[in-house]
């Protein structure tokens, strides 16, 4: 059974595939349908709203509903909707076969990481979390760099085809190897509900989605930073994707092992980590070696805030983990849409290049927010200590 997680994260590759594989090609996709890089940028920003606004609620809906064939119909929507975007159609057409799949994007995933954890020992569980989450790692390192390079042989179009191709042999091993995944144990959905008026689980998502949407505000375009402010080409691009990917496969790993350690403080150094990166972001130019070890330190790092935020949500709703897996992706994609669509904003009012400034400023408000999360917690311990020990007291006097 230990085969299940490595599988699931093949599908989370091809999503993350599928999802983030824009990024590389929006230069030319704006090009070819004459509009501007904010505008293309909806193709990243629509498909991370549809998982926000809906992904919880079909989770909901899905429950009790066996796993295998709920990833399935959520890997065959992936396949369709390369397919149609490999046509080319009007970008009205293209934008919409771009959602088709976000509907069950997070049903695909918190399916995947519920199969894992649940054939993974208690002292595990981070680890077989973790393996999952490689999937994103691979996807970046990997799949984003791939249809880069496809675009840049080929065309665009192509990029979507390779995709697709990815998207068909996840699907293909998800039904020859994987056995069926009956559902866990069943747990009411107005419980499950209950989590979205928890004052701690709500600071855990907020703090979680203004760092996605940090990450996302500069990485979400990308391509576009790289040729107009770092003067990179095409190919040089697509390496500098490449070493983001590769180092971003072991800051899932190390993650994955600090988060087995203290999850706030894993947490909190990443945020710290990425408040240093976009700094020096304004000082990098060139296809150099300080650029490319800022690349390769901003991969480990961005990649690490996946796995780190999805716990950090989850360690706030320890009854209702698979609603908390989904809910960790919608209030991610809700980031990445927020992130986008200012950056969007910003790049069509004064350019690319002050889109780091976007992501210092979110960065800063989710520290924030972590930072009076954990100073709460401290004062309710504290709190909690002392009705213990004025307890005792009483007992001891009784007693006496």
């Amino acid at each position: 059974m230990k085969h299940i997680k490595y599988i699931a994260a093949f599908g989370v590759f091809g999503i993350i595939t599928t999802e983030f594989g824009v990024i590389g090609i929006l230069p030319q996709i704006a090009t070819h349908y004459g509009i501007g890089i904010d505008h293309a940028g909806w193709l990243l920003s629509a498909f991370a709203l549809v998982i926000a606004l809906c992904g919880p609620w079909i989770t909901l809906l899905a429950a009790g509903k066996n796993r295998k064939v709920m990833m399935s119909i959520a890997l065959g929507l992936f396949i369709l909707s390369n397919a149609i975007s490999a046509l080319a159609p009007p970008f009205s057409i293209l934008l919409l076969a771009r959602m088709l799949p976000a509907f069950l994007h997070p049903l695909y995933i918190s399916a995947a990481i519920a199969a894992a954890v649940a054939t993974a020992n208690e002292q595990d569980k981070h680890k077989a979390t973790a393996v999952v989450f490689a999937g994103v790692s691979l996807g970046t390192v990997i799949g984003v760099p791939f249809v880069t390079y496809l675009a840049e042989i080929f065309s665009w179009q192509v990029s979507f085809i390779g995709a697709g191709i990815v998207n068909t042999l996840a699907l293909a091993a998800l039904i020859r190897f994987i056995p069926e995944l009956p559902a866990g144990q069943y747990v009411a959905p107005g419980k499950q509900l209950r989590l979205l008026a928890d004052k701690t689980f709500l600071l855990h998502a907020i703090s979680t989605t203004l760092m996605l949407a940090a990450m996302f505000a500069v990485y979400g375009y990308f391509a576009d930073y790289m040729v107009k402010v770092n003067h990179l080409s095409g190919v040089q691009v697509g390496n500098m994707l490449l070493l983001f990917g590769v180092t971003g496969v072991v800051g899932n790993w190390v993650a994955g092992k600090l988060l087995g350690k203290s999850i706030p403080a894993t947490l909190v150094g990443v945020l710290l980590s990425l408040l240093v990166i976009y700094s020096l972001l304004f000082f990098t130019n060139g296809y150099n070696t300080a650029t490319m070890l800022l690349i390769a330190v901003w991969g480990f790092v961005h990649t690490a805030c996946f796995i780190i935020g999805q716990a950090w949500i989850n360690s706030a709703a320890p009854h209702a983990q698979e609603f908390a897996n989904s809910l960790g992706i919608s209030f991610g994609n809700l980031g990445l849409t927020a992130g986008t669509m200012i950056s969007g904003w910003v790049i069509a009012g004064a350019g690319v290049q002050y889109t780091a400034w976007v992501s210092l400023a979110l960065v800063s408000l989710s520290l924030a927010f972590v930072g009076y999360r954990l100073l709460t917690a401290r004062r309710t311990a504290r709190k909690d200590v002392r009705v213990v020990v004025a307890e005792e007291e009483a007992i001891a006097i009784g007693a006496c």
